[in-house]
């Protein structure tokens, strides 16, 4: 396994200009599949210790933390993360907080999944960051309290052992636990404050909730379905194609820049499981000027099989849902979409149902990591 970069230690006061300057950071294999914990999915920050100086909820906002040097409030300086207080010892003979004191917050994945990584990002928390973290994961189907979470028959395993991290930095861990989880403990040891929490992985779609829709989005990222891979991503993920509900805005989107050859450009995706194919959107939301002019959707059955054309290269409009009934079903474990020349969509979404083949794979899956 190629190893993560680490970092450790203060960073140096904010000493005016651009506050990412010195922040410090690395590329993270794992970041090339979904954030399991986006809030988009409905992930949230559901329980913690202590927040006194800044909010849990902070963690999982999209985008990066933003700092104003000069904002404070009447508990002191207002971070764009989780802060907890200073934490003391018992005593005027002991005042340093002990070995297993610290901090911790509950998460609720927005999608259960196998994780890849996780992100846990110090920036602009220079001096007042934690000595180490640790995160823990467990499985608990439903909607389960805090309290029910913290009970005594949860089993937790641990993904990120107790580890020392730097400070305004992005402090990045590959994750190597082949296991379905829907909640993480996040600690930090002894105290302080985290910007952002991002956790990488593959969703792994409860198998009954499918069989009970029957027809659904086989693509969706909520259902199972991820990107692969894409031509091109200069302006924004292609995994934003299978986000849930329609684009907000025009970053909510996937973009292309302006090709300046005869090329074309595409994405490629892994459906839930083998699915048979009813009915396609494509959706250029919020894309005026700069939606794709044209597209076309193929699907195949396996690895090695053939790209079968299911909607032919069709005009698209700007800021238009297009939807096509195909007139009949299309078998596939994987999708293509190609845009001509470039530009972009917003959403995919390909309506269908698992075929018997499919659903048998899924269960077996979803029961071999721990469902």
């Amino acid at each position: 396994m190629t190893a993560i970069p680490s970092f450790t230690g203060d960073a140096r006061p904010y000493g005016g200009g651009d506050p990412y300057a010195d922040y410090r950071t690395a590329d993270f294999d794992f970041t090339r599949h979904a954030d399991l914990a986006d809030r988009r999915l409905g992930a949230a920050v559901i329980a913690a210790n202590d927040e006194f100086f800044a909010q849990r909820e902070n963690l999982l906002l999209p985008g990066r933390a933003e700092f104003d040097p000069e904002h404070f409030g009447h508990k002191g300086k207002i971070m764009d993360g989780w802060e907890t207080r200073r934490r003391r010892g018992a005593s005027a003979e002991h005042p340093w907080p002990t070995a297993e004191d610290h901090d911790w917050a509950l998460v609720r994945l927005g999608a259960p999944g196998v994780i890849r990584g996780i992100v846990v990002d110090t920036a602009h928390f220079r001096g007042n960051y934690p000595q180490a973290v640790s995160v823990e994961g467990a499985a608990v189907p439903g909607s389960p309290s805090p309290e029910e979470l913290l009970g005594d028959d949860v089993k937790w395993t641990t993904l990120v052992p107790r580890t020392p991290v730097g400070g305004h930095a992005a402090n990045g861990f590959a994750v190597a636990v082949e296991q379905r989880f829907t909640h993480l403990r996040v600690n930090q040891h002894p105290d302080g404050g985290i910007a952002r929490l991002r956790v990488y992985g593959e969703v792994v779609p409860d198998p009954a909730w499918l069989a009970a829709l029957g027809t659904f989005d086989v693509v969706a990222l909520e259902n199972g379905g991820r990107v692969e891979d894409a031509s091109d991503l200069f302006y924004s993920p292609a995994t934003n194609t299978i986000q849930p509900g329609r684009s907000r805005k025009m970053d909510d989107g996937w973009e292309t820049r302006r090709r300046r050859d005869r090329g074309h450009d595409w994405i490629r995706y892994r459906l839930a499981a083998q699915a048979e194919i009813r009915a396609v959107e494509i959706d250029t939301a919020y894309l005026k000027g700069n939606s794709a002019g044209w597209a076309s959707v193929s699907v195949r059955d396996c690895e090695s099989g053939e790209w079968t054309e299911i909607v032919p290269r069709t005009r698209l409009q700007p800021d238009t849902d297009h939807r096509f009934v195909l007139p009949a079903p299309a078998v596939g474990t994987h999708a293509r979409v190609d845009i001509f020349p470039d530009g972009g969509i917003s959403r995919l979404r390909l309506h269908g149902s698992l075929t018997e083949q499919g659903a048998a794979q899924l269960r077996a899956r979803h029961q071999e990591l721990g469902g």
